[in-house]
């Protein structure tokens, strides 16, 4: 069964994130040392959280993997990918790990 990994930057009073790094330099991190396991990705860009309401997360990253395989072993690769969370942004991520449905 298909695995997903949603990373999720939420905004917060004092939050950062560094956009043009995130997309430059960032996820060139994820190709690098990710990238052979993950099946597909999209990364969503907060605009707004509804009509004249602001974003409540800076950037939503989503992965989808093969299997669970495919997860543990991206995972295992992630060391690097996790250390440079301080050069983008002063936020904690909160990670989603699920199964897709059929």
């Amino acid at each position: 069964m298909p695995m997903t990994l949603q990373v999720l930057y939420p905004v917060s009073n004092g939050s950062t994130f560094d956009d043009d790094y995130y997309q430059s330099t960032h996820m060139g991190l994820v190709a690098q040392h990710m990238g052979a396991h993950i099946q597909s990705q999209v990364v969503t860009k907060g605009l707004a959280g509804g009509p004249d309401t602001p974003p409540g997360f800076h950037a939503i990253a989503t992965f989808v993997f093969a299997d669970q395989a495919a997860f543990d072993a991206t995972m295992a690769d992630a060391g690097p990918v996790l250390a440079d969370l301080p050069n983008f942004t002063n936020v904690t991520p909160t990670m989603l790990i699920g199964q897709t449905y059929d």
